[in-house]
């Protein structure tokens, strides 16, 4: 019987992943649906982490080929673009700028989540839209309705195919979300998400892409939520359930602060 639904919360996302990560390796079929994941900890909207646990996933996916999480991460906001001190159009320009050198990389020739977020362009419409500065205006112009606030990745006129395999794009929709005086808060929704090569990645982007409309808004991130669908181990099977646990248990007492000796004995 298929796991779930899955509630994961904690202030540190290196945690959260941890968790969820563990939770995947010993589910039926290393699935779980849905997968909610929530992360509350922040300081000056920077998301808190250990970056003991990042380095160490960080490692696990250079030995299998596989993205950084700062690679990943910049697919849904690009933080090394991004100057506080400037005008929101500043990023814009400066994304669009390097745009054909990120789509050549073959892992975004479907499409890269940033470039739907700023140019949102289905087949038949005259001109693509920026949702960020969409979002901004209104705002800015005095509407309060949360449900303006939204962000569309997927496009039925791109998207809708018949392919078997697509990858891109998984992450379907961001909502921001206001919360009384001065609190934001953020939802991203996945139809499907692998644990072991994208989740941490994804976590920060959501928190990067909050900490940004939380400047602009001057309010204070409070809570980031990812919300799969379905939450898979793995895409393409590149780890087994053996190594996910031992990279799990390694994740874990990094967590605890247990030394890793301690943990390669427990595993036998």
């Amino acid at each position: 019987m298929t796991k779930g639904p899955v509630v994961i919360e904690s202030e540190r996302v290196s945690t959260a992943w941890a968790m969820a990560f563990s939770e995947i390796v010993d589910a039926p079929k290393h699935e779980i649906v849905p997968l909610i994941v929530c992360v509350t900890g922040f300081d000056e909207n920077v998301v808190r982490e250990d970056l003991r646990i990042r380095a160490y996933l960080d490692a696990e996916l250079r030995s299998h080929g596989m993205q950084s999480i700062r690679t990943v991460a910049s697919t849904i906001f690009p933080s090394s673009l991004w100057n506080p001190n400037s005008s929101p159009q500043h990023l814009f320009d400066r994304y669009l700028r390097v745009l054909p050198r990120v789509q050549k990389c073959q892992q975004n020739h479907n499409g890269v989540y940033f470039e739907r977020m700023i140019r949102f362009h289905p087949k038949g419409v005259p001109a693509p839209v920026n949702q960020l500065a969409h979002i901004l205006a209104t705002r800015e112009a005095g509407n309060p309705r949360r449900s303006a606030y939204q962000l569309s990745i997927f496009d039925p006129t791109r998207d809708h195919t018949n392919q078997r395999q697509r990858g891109f794009p998984c992450l379907q929709q961001v909502s921001i979300s206001p919360i009384g005086d001065d609190e934001l808060s953020v939802t991203g929704f996945y139809a499907t998400q692998t644990l072991f090569e994208r989740a941490y990645g994804n976590y920060i982007g959501l928190c990067e892409l909050g900490r940004f409309f939380a400047h602009e808004w001057s309010r204070q991130l409070t809570r980031v939520t990812c919300v799969a669908s379905i939450a898979k181990l793995d895409n393409v099977a590149r780890i087994g359930a053996k190594e996910g646990r031992t990279i799990a248990h390694r994740a874990l007492a990094l967590v605890a602060g247990l030394p890793e000796a301690i943990v390669a004995t427990n595993e036998g």
